[in-house]
Order: C-alpha cells, then sequence, then structure tokens
C-alpha cells in the first residue's frame, strides 16, 4: 500500500485498499468481499472512477456490531449498503 510522504510516520491513514481492509479485520479479501455482499462490513469510498478505499472508522463501527461468541448472530442490514 503506498503512504503518501507527506504525512507524519505516526498518523494512520484513514481510508484504506481492500487487501489493508481485509486483514484489518482479520479476514482474506474474499471473505472480506463476502461479508460486504452481506451488508456486515462497510461499501467502500470512491476516490476516482476506479480508486476505492475503505474508511477505517467504518470498519471500527463494523466490527462493534458483529456478534459476540455465544451471542445470537443477527444477520438483518446494518446499513452499508445503502
Amino acid at each position: 500500500m503506498a503512504r503518501q510522504t507527506a504525512l507524519p510516520s505516526q498518523l494512520p491513514p484513514r481510508l484504506i485498499g481492500r487487501e489493508a481492509a481485509a486483514a484489518y479485520v482479520s479476514l482474506s479479501p474474499t471473505i472480506f468481499d463476502k461479508l460486504i455482499s452481506e451488508g456486515r462490513m462497510p461499501m467502500p469510498r470512491l476516490l476516482t472512477a476506479h480508486r476505492k478505499a475503505w474508511d477505517v472508522r467504518e470498519l471500527d463501527l463494523a466490527i462493534d456490531n458483529l456478534p459476540k461468541e455465544g451471542e445470537s448472530a443477527d444477520n438483518s442490514d446494518f446499513g452499508w449498503n445503502e
């Protein structure tokens, strides 16, 4: 993942690419794509017509909404696909 050299090293990027977003939530890119289609992970932001990136804050929120072990999984839409 390319990083702007103008940013201070202690400032993490807010938007990350597909593979980095999948790794951020401890998933393979294929499973990450499946969770996006199910509405359990957020849709990407469009930077340009051909460049997509995921907002780390939205990924954090999606992680917060995942069920914990022992809880019943609610397969409802989390609102990411709106």
